[in-house]
């Protein structure tokens, strides 16, 4: 026979991951007790819960667009970012999402929301670009590690500029796509990231890239 399941376990599991009681039981009874292990299923259902809630194509048409300014007034941003619920825009842990998401995008310069608005002739140019870094760094290697090599390159380049796959810069054991989840987990609606504008003073804009990012980069035709 199992450990009986108390209402103190109840809530003491509830106050560590912020399910409902209902779950908290659920998840006791099917470890025995076991609150490590009642907490981790919890986790894994409701990351799962975020996954499908993303994917499922909801309709987000409530939310925030947050601004922040540099103290010195040199850099700015606004971001967008859509809940299904103004219930939800309304609480401190979307608000406080939606602050920290701005203070990131301003400090870590990311260039798009996610990796496939990144324009493909800048992605072919870059690739050009190590092809000549990786034979001049690797003679006498094969096509195919200079070809590992170059993906690799682009991979990196892609996350470092990629705003859902850049690591959070203040817990850098995280992604923007992560903390995402996390808020979705939490608050249980469908959220997205939807665009964002980051401006510096003073600085130089490519010609081409202005042309594009406006639209693509920061997520203007959306």
């Amino acid at each position: 026979m199992g450990q009986q399941i108390t209402a103190q376990m109840v809530k003491d599991l509830r106050e560590m991951t912020g399910a409902g009681p209902l779950d908290c039981k659920k998840a006791l009874e099917s470890s025995s007790g076991d609150v490590t292990k009642a907490a981790a299923f919890l986790r894994e259902k409701g990351l799962a819960k975020a996954a499908k809630k993303l994917s499922a194509g909801r309709t987000m048409n409530e939310g925030l667009i947050e601004s922040y300014l540099h103290f010195n007034k040199r850099v700015g941003v606004m971001v967008e970012i859509n809940c299904e619920t103004d219930f939800v825009a309304n609480t401190d842990t979307f608000r406080q999402f939606c602050r920290d998401v701005a203070l990131h995008i301003a400090n870590l310069k990311p260039m798009v929301v996610r990796r496939e608005q990144l324009p493909e002739a800048m992605l072919a140019t870059m690739r050009a670009e190590f092809m000549v870094r990786a034979r001049e760094d690797s003679t006498g290697k094969s096509d195919a590690v200079i070809e590992k090599i170059v993906n690799g390159r682009l991979e990196t380049y892609i996350k470092e500029v990629v705003l859902m796959e850049q690591s959070y810069i203040k817990d850098d054991n995280k992604t923007i796509a992560q903390m995402l989840h996390d808020v979705v987990v939490e608050l249980g609606e469908s959220m997205e990231i939807r665009r964002f504008a980051r401006f510096e003073l003073g600085e130089v804009l490519d010609v081409d890239t202005a042309a594009a990012a406006p639209a693509s980069a920061n997520g203007n035709n959306a």
